[in-house]
């Protein structure tokens, strides 16, 4: 379970960093970024989008780190 966690952690920050520097905000930008992201960011432009997912990268990397020791959580983190 523990390399379940450690995967799913480096193919999720891959994601965060594809929006972030390698030019994913744009290609997502408009009706796409309400599929990825949500219905709330449906307007938004690649700046908005970027910090966003930053804020979510730093919230999710919190998460993993408290994961990594505590395995209790990382199976009810994947049970939802």
């Amino acid at each position: 379970m523990l390399i379940t966690w450690i995967v799913y952690y480096i193919l999720t920050s891959l994601f965060y960093k594809w929006i972030i520097s390698w030019g994913g905000a744009e290609r997502i930008e408009g009706w796409l970024s309400f599929v990825i992201i949500g219905w709330f960011s449906l307007d938004w432009k690649a700046e908005q989008i970027k910090l966003f997912i930053l804020i979510m990268w730093a919230f999710f990397t919190l998460i993993f780190i408290y994961g990594l020791f505590n395995p209790r959580f990382r199976h009810e983190y994947f049970i939802y």
